[in-house]
C-alpha cells in the first residue's frame, strides 16, 4: 500500500511544478482581480525582468516549470503589483530614451512624453553649435534628462538640480550606470537658486535649461491613479493650485541664469503651453517662444529664447507651434 503524502508536501510540489504559462494564467487573474489596467502585460514584463529574459521570449518557455525560487519571487512582485504598485518599481528600473534607467519611489518614473523634451533640447543645442555647452536641468529626478541629453551630445556640460537628497541619489546611480559622472554634475537646491551667486553651484550662464517641473493641480491630484498617487512623490507632480506655481518662478529666475541667445525647454501639461508662453513673454526678457507637440499631438514642451542684454521687449513675439519630430 502506497503511503499517503502530506498535504502540505503535495501542494508545495504542485506550486514547484507550475509551468511558466499555468502561473502566468494565475498572475494575470489576480491582477485583473486587483483593478489594474494591463494585467497581462504587467505579468509579462514582470516575469519576463525577473528571469532576464525578453518579454516576447515568454511563449517559447511557456511549459518550462518555473523553480521554487522563482515562483515565490514572481509571486511576491504580483501581490505588490496587486496592491497598485507601479511596474517600474517593482523591476527597479523604467526606460528611457532607450537607456535604462534604476528608478524609486523617491522619483517620477520616466514617461515617454518627456522624451518631447529631450527632443526639443537637442534640437535648441543644435542651433547653438559644437562646442562646450553648458546645460541645466532643473528638478533632475531620476537624472534621465540630464543623462540623455549627455548621451546624445558628448560635448556638453550638465549640471542637475533637485531639491531631494533622496532623487540626488537615485540620479548619481544613473548617472554613473552611463559612465557621465565627468560631465554630469549633481547639485542639491530649489530651482534655480542653487546657481550663480549665493548658490551651492557658481558656474557662467547656461547655453540651455531645461525642466520638467511639477504641473499637476492641487484638484487633479486627486483624481490621480492609485500607481501614481500612492507611489511616486508628490512634491515632484503637485504645481499648486493650479500647477503653474513652478513655470512662474523659472520663467522670473532662468533669464538672469541664461547667456544672451540661449534657452529654456520646459514639459507642460495637456492644456498648459499657451498659459506657460505667456509666463514667459511677460518678463519681456524673451523673444522666439515654441510650442512642440508629443507623438498625441498634445502641446508638451515650451521654449523661449533669452534676448540680449537691452533688447528686452514687453509684448514679445506669438508662439511657434513645432511638430513632435
Amino acid at each position: 500500500m502506497t503511503p499517503e503524502v502530506p498535504r502540505s508536501k503535495v501542494s508545495r510540489r504542485a506550486r514547484a511544478d507550475k509551468s511558466l504559462f499555468v502561473a502566468l494564467q494565475d498572475a494575470v487573474a489576480k491582477l485583473k482581480r486587483a483593478g489594474c489596467p494591463e494585467p497581462r502585460a504587467d505579468a509579462e514584463v514582470l516575469l519576463a525582468h525577473l528571469l532576464g529574459e525578453e518579454r516576447a521570449r515568454l511563449f517559447l518557455r511557456r511549459d518550462e516549470p518555473l523553480s521554487p525560487r522563482v515562483a515565490a519571487a514572481f509571486a511576491r512582485r504580483v501581490a505588490r503589483r496587486a496592491r497598485r504598485e507601479p511596474v517600474a518599481t517593482i523591476a527597479g528600473e523604467r526606460e528611457f530614451w532607450s537607456l535604462a534607467f534604476r528608478v524609486t519611489r523617491a522619483v517620477l518614473i520616466p514617461r515617454p512624453d518627456t522624451e518631447t523634451l529631450v527632443e526639443e533640447a537637442l534640437d535648441r543645442l543644435a542651433r547653438i553649435g559644437k562646442g562646450r555647452a553648458r546645460v541645466i536641468d532643473v528638478g533632475t529626478g531620476s537624472g534621465c534628462v540630464a543623462v540623455a541629453l549627455a548621451h546624445e551630445r558628448p560635448d556638453i556640460r550638465v549640471l542637475a538640480i533637485d531639491r531631494s537628497a533622496r532623487a540626488l541619489q537615485v540620479a548619481a546611480a544613473n548617472v554613473a550606470r552611463h559612465g557621465l559622472s565627468r560631465r554630469v554634475r549633481l547639485v542639491r537646491g530649489d530651482l534655480l537658486t542653487a546657481v550663480g551667486d549665493g548658490g551651492r553651484a557658481r558656474i557662467p550662464r547656461a547655453d540651455l535649461i531645461v525642466s520638467n517641473p511639477p504641473y499637476v493641480t492641487a484638484a487633479e491630484w486627486k483624481r490621480l491613479p492609485p500607481e501614481i498617487r500612492d507611489f511616486e512623490p508628490r512634491g515632484a507632480l503637485v504645481g499648486g493650485k493650479d500647477g503653474l506655481a513652478f513655470y512662474r518662478r523659472l520663467a522670473r529666475q532662468a533669464p538672469e541664469r541664461l547667456a544672451a541667445g540661449g534657452w529654456i525647454a520646459v514639459e507642460v501639461g495637456a492644456g498648459q503651453a499657451q498659459g506657460v508662453a505667456d509666463l514667459f513673454r511677460s518678463t519681456g526678457r524673451f523673444g522666439e517662444i515654441r510650442v512642440r507637440r508629443d507623438l498625441a499631438g498634445i502641446p508638451r514642451v515650451v521654449s523661449a529664447e533669452r534676448l540680449s542684454d537691452g533688447k528686452e521687449d514687453r509684448r514679445g513675439p506669438p508662439a511657434r507651434h513645432a511638430g513632435g519630430s
